[in-house]
């Protein structure tokens, strides 16, 4: 019964085999967030600075010292 119960776990209701379903994503390249993310740094643009890893108050510093 038990042996039963893992070979249920390895397949959706329709048949898939949920191993096989992430081993082919994990070879798939990148979600479809993380290419979001890649495109939001990479290209700049409205509303990616929740992707941004520039450190604002940093900048605002050095623009201050620069035109002092």
């Amino acid at each position: 019964m038990k042996e039963s119960n893992q070979n249920n776990d390895r397949y959706t209701a329709a048949g898939t085999d949920i191993d096989a379903v992430k081993e082919q994503s994990r070879h798939s390249g990148l979600s479809y967030n993380e290419a979001k993310e890649w495109i939001a740094k990479t290209s700049g643009g409205r509303g990616t600075n929740i992707y941004s890893d520039t450190n604002a108050e940093e900048v605002k510093q050095k623009n201050r010292q620069t035109n002092d």
